[in-house]
C-alpha cells in the first residue's frame, strides 16, 4: 500500500517571536545547558539529586566539625607540654589532622553513595502510587472512565489524590453515559413519528385522485422526513460508536473495504465517479459492523462532496507498520484549517452546517469516533488539485489482544 502523501515541497520553518522580559537577559551557552539538562530530569532523579545533595553538605559540615574537634583536643592535650617538645610534636598533630581529614572524606563519599541509591529507592517506592495513577490517567478515554485507581495504603496526600481522581472518573462516566442514553432514547422515541408520517405520505400519494401540486409537496416532505430519519439513525450508530467495544473479532481492512464498495456499486456507477482500489490485506482486531460503517461513511462521503468527470481512490495495507484504510477523493479545494471541523457534528466544509440535504453531517463524525473505540488514529488533509485524502491507521493485533463476543 503507498498512501498518497501531502503534497507539499517547501518547508516551513518556524519563527520564534522576541519575549521583551527577556530581552538582554540572554542565558549563557553553559547555564542553558544546565537548565536543560534539569529540565529532562524526571521526578524521581531529581529527589535523589536533592537527596545526595543535602547529605554531602551536611557530611561536609560533620567532616569539618570534626577536623575542629580533633584539632582542639590535640592542642589542649599538648598544652602543657614545654615549648620544644610542641615543636616537635607539631608535625605530628599536623599529620593526624591529615589522615583524619583523609579518612572522614573517603568514609563520607562512599557512605554518600550508599545514601544516594537508598534515596534513589526511596524516592521510587514513594512516587510509585503517582506512576500508578499515571498508568491509569493514560488508559482512560471517554469509553474506560468505569475503571478507578483504587489506591491502598496509608491516608496520605496522595491518598487523598487518588480519591479525588477517583471521584472525578465517577461523576464523568455518570455524564458521558448520562448523554449517551439521552441520545439513543431521544433517537428512538423520534424515529416512531417520522415512520408514521413516511407511511401517511406514501398512502396519500399513491391515492388515485391526488392533484400535482399536492404530490410536489408530498414528495418535498418525503424526502425532509427521509433526512431527518438519516439524522436520526446516524445519531443512534453515533452513540452506539462511543461505547466500550462490545464485539471484538479478527478483521481484516482489505476485505471490508472489498464489501463496502461491491455494497455502493450502484452509488458509483450512478454518480459516474472514476473508482480506483488497490485492496490488500489489513488484518486487526474490533467490531466488524463498526469497521464497516467507518470505511462506508468515507467512500460515501468521497461521493457526496466530488465533481464531475472526478475519481475516488480506496486503498488498504500496511500503513508506516499499521494496519490502515485510506479514501482519497477529488473535489473542491479545502483549506487546511477547515479539516479538522469536519469531523465535527453537523459539520462541513466552508462553514456549512445543518442547511445541506445531501446529509446529515454525521458521516465523518462516526468515522472519528469508531477510530476512537478502536484506539486507532484519523488523519486528513487537503488533496492535490482539491479534495481530501482521509487514512485511518489502527493497533496492530497480537496474540494477546482479546476477542469476545
Amino acid at each position: 500500500m503507498e498512501p498518497t502523501r501531502p503534497g507539499d515541497t517547501g518547508t516551513w520553518r518556524s519563527l520564534s517571536i522576541a519575549d521583551p522580559a527577556r530581552m538582554g537577559a540572554e542565558r549563557s551557552p553553559t547555564s542553558e545547558r544546565v537548565h536543560r539538562f534539569a529540565d529532562n530530569l524526571s521526578l524521581r532523579a531529581r529527589l535523589t539529586l536533592i537527596y545526595g545533595m543535602l547529605f554531602f553538605a551536611a557530611g561536609s559540615v560533620l567532616v569539618l566539625v570534626n577536623y575542629l574537634i580533633v584539632a582542639v583536643l590535640l592542642n589542649a592535650l599538648l598544652s602543657e607540654e614545654s615549648a620544644a617538645e610542641l615543636v616537635a610534636h607539631g608535625h605530628l598533630i599536623e599529620e593526624v589532622l591529615t589522615h583524619v581529614t583523609r579518612f572522614s572524606l573517603l568514609a563520607l563519599f562512599l557512605v554518600g553513595l550508599l545514601a544516594v541509591a537508598l534515596g534513589y529507592a526511596v524516592a521510587g517506592r514513594a512516587l510509585s502510587p503517582l506512576q500508578k495513577i499515571t498508568r491509569i490517567a493514560r488508559r482512560l478515554s471517554e469509553r474506560s472512565l468505569h475503571e478507578r485507581i483504587a489506591l491502598s495504603g496509608p491516608d496520605d496526600e496522595i491518598r487523598e489524590l487518588a480519591d479525588t481522581f477517583d471521584g472525578m472518573l465517577e461523576r464523568l462516566d455518570r455524564a458521558f453515559d448520562g448523554q449517551r442514553r439521552f441520545v439513543a432514547n431521544a433517537s428512538h422515541e423520534l424515529r416512531t413519528p417520522l415512520a408514521i408520517n413516511r407511511t401517511l405520505l406514501e398512502v396519500a400519494l399513491t391515492a388515485p385522485d391526488v392533484s400535482s401540486d399536492l404530490k410536489s409537496v408530498g414528495r418535498t416532505l418525503l424526502e425532509t422526513n427521509a433526512r431527518h430519519e438519516r439524522l436520526i439513525d446516524g445519531l443512534l450508530f453515533l452513540a452506539k460508536s462511543d461505547r466500550e467495544l462490545e464485539v471484538r473479532a479478527r478483521v481484516d481492512l482489505g476485505e471490508v473495504a472489498g464489501t463496502v464498495l461491491s455494497q455502493l456499486s450502484a452509488e458509483v456507477a450512478e454518480s459516474g465517479l472514476a473508482l480506483r482500489r488497490d485492496l490488500r490485506q489489513a488484518p486487526v482486531v474490533g467490531d466488524p459492523v463498526l469497521l464497516e460503517r467507518l470505511v462506508a461513511n468515507l467512500v460515501e462521503n468521497a461521493l457526496k462532496y466530488n465533481v464531475p468527470d472526478g475519481g475516488i481512490t480506496v486503498r488498504s495495507g500496511m500503513y508506516e507498520g499499521r494496519p490502515a484504510v485510506q479514501v482519497e477523493n477529488s473535489g473542491k479545494i479545502i483549506p487546511a484549517y477547515e479539516i479538522e471541523g469536519l469531523f465535527e457534528p453537523f459539520r462541513r466544509g466552508s462553514g456549512d452546517r445543518v442547511g445541506s440535504g445531501r446529509s446529515a453531517g454525521l458521516g465523518l463524525s462516526i468515522v472519528r469516533s469508531v477510530v476512537r473505540a478502536h484506539e486507532g488514529v484519523v488523519t486528513a488533509w487537503p488533496r492535490s488539485g482539491g479534495g481530501l485524502v482521509i487514512t485511518v491507521c489502527l493497533p496492530v493485533p497480537t496474540d494477546e489482544t482479546p476477542e469476545r463476543r
